[in-house]
């Protein structure tokens, strides 16, 4: 509201309780280093297995970012295909599928097949029976070298 007539024009200054209504991050650097801490604590726990899925590589869709590459939400049924991995197999071995992304350039396809078949080769799946060792599983000599 206007000041009316010659008064004195307010300007209350009241410092009430302003420390409740402010929230202060000093914990924020301890908040980190404990959060790396327990990153470096579950890799170690789930030690030979990988910490998250096997991603492909993309370009992001827009003109101003498409020339820098980043990793996609999950890789075509196509480039499954190409791999010679069924989805099946891909959900089991710890590769992210994306069904609604779609292939458009055939260097990135294969970019990403060469991908899919450097982690299948490098990948050492440990037999569900150590005493029937099925096809694709590894040996004993394997798993001891894991």
């Amino acid at each position: 509201m206007p000041a009316s007539g010659n008064g004195m024009i307010p300007n209350a200054h009241q410092r009430k309780h302003w420390q409740k209504r402010i929230k202060c991050w000093f914990n924020q650097p301890a908040r980190a280093e404990r959060r790396a801490n327990n990153r470096v604590a579950k890799a170690r726990t789930i030690a030979p297995r990988p910490l998250g899925l096997l991603r492909p590589i993309v370009r992001p869709s827009c003109v101003k970012h498409s020339h820098k590459v980043r990793t996609g939400r999950g890789f075509t049924s196509n480039e499954l295909k190409m791999a010679k991995i069924s989805r099946k197999d891909a959900m089991q071995i710890g590769i992210a599928i994306d069904k609604r992304r779609r292939n458009k350039s055939v260097d990135a396809m294969q970019r990403n097949v060469q991908r899919l078949k450097e982690y299948r080769s490098k990948l050492i799946l440990f037999p569900q029976n150590p005493k029937k060792v099925k096809k694709g599983e590894a040996s004993a000599e394997e798993v001891q070298l894991a």
